[in-house]
């Protein structure tokens, strides 16, 4: 904890039977406490790994300056307990990939909808009426596996000229898919560093009552009213607040990656053993990095080489 900065990120890894709590700094990537339970975790198991993790930082006069989680259910009333001052952050990519998947979900709404107003004909010869209505019924059926292929526009960030241009002719005459994308492009929107959290605040109230006046789309995008997006605004007040939980997902990351490879089946004692040496062996990241410099730098001089 010799370069702590402050900022952490806390998240549990789920592996078989066992599962896996880790504090992460959050700025400087690396883990600092961990604990591996052999059932789901508790409030209470959440409530005693941390306070042990708090008594150790303030034996160090350490300040813990912000959280971020990703949202889970396990941390807000814990968190609010051990550190009431501190902003809890909530994860950024997981609020947007909640957003994302209610905006794919009321497509997908929509689609149906449009499905069921297809013509249905009688058997026999058509006649001219029924070969006109034919022709719209294959554009609109046509319209809907259009809608399904390129579904991923409707929640892509950032788009080519190409992509703005096929989504436009998608678009054209639809206000409710018009309505879908212009949610999405607003949420996006929200997370821009140049904004404060108040503006973010007010913008997200107003969002809210956009897509209360589509009462057929309210319940599926009801992930906006979910109260994580407030909290997972918090960092544009704090430029150093991580806005995402990354440093943690990438020690769990490293953790399955050993686990595939080498530890596909081990006790609980065996798993944190591993994790102990996976955070040794960062800890001596800095010096080893030197040595492998030095070393590559007496290999390149041609007189060390000739020693």
């Amino acid at each position: 904890m010799a370069n702590f900065s402050g900022y952490l990120a806390i998240d549990e890894l789920h592996d078989g039977p066992c599962v896996v709590i880790s504090v992460v700094d959050n700025r400087r990537y690396n883990r600092l406490a961990f604990r591996v339970l052999e059932r789901a975790p508790t409030q209470d198991d959440v409530l005693a790994f941390l306070t042990e993790f708090k008594g150790q930082l303030d034996q160090r006069h350490l300040k813990v300056r912000g959280i971020t989680t990703d949202g889970s259910a396990l941390y807000p009333k814990v968190l609010k307990k051990l550190w009431p001052e501190v902003p809890h952050q909530s994860c950024q990519f997981h609020i947007v990939m909640e957003v994302t998947k209610a905006v794919l979900r009321a497509l997908a709404k929509l689609r149906q909808e449009m499905k069921t107003h297809f013509p249905k004909f009688k058997r026999g010869h058509p006649t001219k009426e029924q070969q006109q209505l034919a022709g719209r019924f294959k554009r609109r059926k046509r319209r809907v596996v259009e809608l399904f292929e390129h579904r991923h526009l409707f929640v892509k960030h950032h788009l080519s000229a190409a992509q703005k241009k096929l989504l436009r002719q998608l678009l054209r005459g639809q206000a409710q898919l018009r309505a879908l994308r212009g949610i999405m492009d607003e949420v996006y929107r929200l997370f821009d560093r140049r904004r404060k959290t108040a503006t973010a605040l007010r913008r997200l109230e107003e969002l809210r009552e956009r897509v209360r006046r589509f009462k057929r789309l309210a319940r599926a995008l009801g992930k906006l009213n979910s109260p994580n997006l407030e909290e997972a605004l918090l960092f544009l007040d704090d430029k150093l607040l991580g806005a995402t939980s990354n440093a943690v997902e990438r020690s769990n990351r490293r953790y399955r990656k050993a686990q595939k490879s080498i530890y596909r089946v081990r006790t609980k004692r065996h798993r944190e053993q591993r994790i102990a040496l996976d955070m040794n062996r960062e800890q001596r990241a800095a010096k080893r990095a030197q040595t492998l410099k030095t070393l590559h730098r007496a290999r390149s001089d041609p007189v060390s080489g000739h020693c």
